[in-house]
């Protein structure tokens, strides 16, 4: 009789097989957060350039005729938290995922055991994550340049809610320019939508800013983004058509990506 006969059944250390799914997610996600911190160029985008433009826009306000109706930090930090979750979900993704196609990464991790599912969780939950860095970080500089926001609990749900959106809305964008582009044409094509929706997108000025493009810019994600996030921190109120716009751009956005997205 054999060895293998005599040990009861489940006996041996390790088991092979996969991890638990939220396992997986999870060291998916770090792996995904650690590699977008670690790169210079994502770093840049997602926590040195928010910074750099509320620092400017609040010190050169005086020198600019804008009508706020508020102070200038109150209103530029809305608009700039908004900015970093579009540069996060948007672009850094868009950028990270055409190059992992590039490399063949994405085609190895869909042999391995994390579904598609998986992947695409772990993508997301690290977007939240970095966006938390972000945050801390630009609150903390806007504490320092005067900013008191006062939301309220409806602020604060109405803040979680359109980041959400907002994530979901962008990171569906971001994988259809990534998916359907070669690696360097996604580079290319996320860093100037990232640009000219920054400029001309309402994300950091108000819609207000805009004078008769004010109604069309609203429809713009970013546009929904940058208004839902004034909404929430500057009136403490939830801004469920800039919500309603954002799941639109998120339905589009999944529903094209999920007919043009190549794996390799």
């Amino acid at each position: 009789m054999t060895s293998s006969q005599t040990r009861p059944a489940g006996t041996f250390s390790p088991r092979p097989g996969a991890a638990p799914f939220g396992r997986m997610v999870l060291a998916q996600a770090g792996m995904e957060a650690r590699l977008m911190l670690r790169n210079g160029e994502q770093l840049l985008l997602a926590v040195v350039v928010p910074v750099v433009v509320l620092v400017a826009a609040v010190t050169g306000s005086d020198r600019v005729d804008l009508d706020l109706d508020h102070p200038a930090v109150d209103v530029f930090t809305p608009g700039v938290l908004a900015l970093a979750v579009m540069s996060t979900s948007f672009t850094a993704l868009a950028i990270a995922t055409g190059f992992e196609r590039r490399y063949g990464v994405i085609k190895r991790l869909g042999t391995s055991p994390l579904p598609r599912s998986g992947l695409l969780a772990g993508k997301v939950l690290a977007l939240l994550l970095v966006q938390l860095l972000q945050l801390v970080v630009i609150s903390a500089v806007a504490l320092g340049l005067g900013w008191s926001p006062e939301p309220g609990v409806a602020g604060v749900v109405g803040v979680l809610l359109i980041i959400a959106a907002g994530t979901a809305a962008f990171a569906s964008l971001g994988l259809l320019v990534a998916g359907a582009l070669r690696a360097e044409a996604t580079l290319a094509a996320a860093n100037l939508i990232y640009l000219l929706l920054m400029a001309c997108g309402a994300v950091v000025l108000p819609a207000t800013a805009y004078g008769g493009f004010e109604g069309l810019v609203q429809w713009l994600p970013s546009g929904a983004l940058g208004e839902g996030m004034r909404d929430a921190l500057i009136d403490g109120t939830i801004a469920w058509p800039a919500i309603a716009v954002l799941l639109i751009w998120t339905v589009l956005g999944a529903a094209l990506s999920a007919r043009t997205f190549k794996w390799e």
